[in-house]
């Protein structure tokens, strides 16, 4: 199986909806960072990938028709080299209203997720995406509005869907020529749901019922 959809989708600006939404209209199984949480085998493969092991993409993305979030947002030049005939999707989201959303997230992984030196977190996230600096509002804003940017001029835009979750089915069903499912739009994985949804995805990934359960 190959990459049938390249997804540019920055961590928090609606990725879990769209890969919800991929799966539903035929492209699934797709690749998010809940993947590399939940399936120890793609842990090891994207750690030691970020770190400079030889992994081609065909086996890092073994078993997926799609891709969204981080890890491979990071690496959208390169996939969308790689599967020229994938149309690319970049999940948006106004920078200023989704700040507060990754706040939330790197307070839910500081208080959920075990302080590893080679995660993913730390070798991609913090060190390549972010340069290695202090993750402030002002940063990370500059981080994501640069990376709206290159991914616009880096894609034809006859290739290229800029797609905000409240835009729908409509668009992305036609980016992708398929018909529009009889079902509401997915809305998944809000601020509200993602230490619980980090708990669910941390111990499935280590064989461990989450907290409470």
């Amino acid at each position: 199986m190959t990459l049938k959809v390249v997804g540019a989708g920055f961590a928090r600006t609606g990725t879990d909806s769209m890969r919800e939404a991929l799966e539903i209209l035929g492209f699934g199984p797709c690749h998010h960072m809940r993947e590399v949480m939940i399936h120890p085998e793609q842990k090891r493969r994207w750690r030691a990938f970020v770190t400079g092991a030889d992994f081609g993409w065909d086996e890092l993305f073994e078993g997926y028709a799609a891709c969204i979030d981080f890890p491979s947002a990071h690496y959208w030049r390169a996939l969308a080299a790689a599967y020229p005939e994938a149309p690319v999707v970049m999940t948006w989201r106004d920078p200023q209203a989704w700040w507060p959303s990754l706040e939330r997230l790197l307070a839910a992984a500081a208080a959920e997720l075990p302080e590893e030196p080679d995660s993913l977190g730390h070798t991609l996230i913090e060190a390549q995406v972010f340069g290695g600096e202090p993750i402030t509002r002002d940063r990370a804003i500059a981080v994501l509005e640069r990376y709206y940017a290159e991914v616009r001029a880096g894609i034809p835009p006859e290739r290229l869907l800029v797609h905000r979750s409240a835009d729908g089915w409509a668009p992305l069903c036609a980016h992708l020529g398929v018909p529009v499912p009889d079902r509401p739009y997915p809305h998944l994985n809000t601020s509200g749901q993602l230490p619980d949804n980090l708990k669910k995805w941390t111990a499935a990934g280590t064989g461990a019922p989450p907290a409470g359960a």
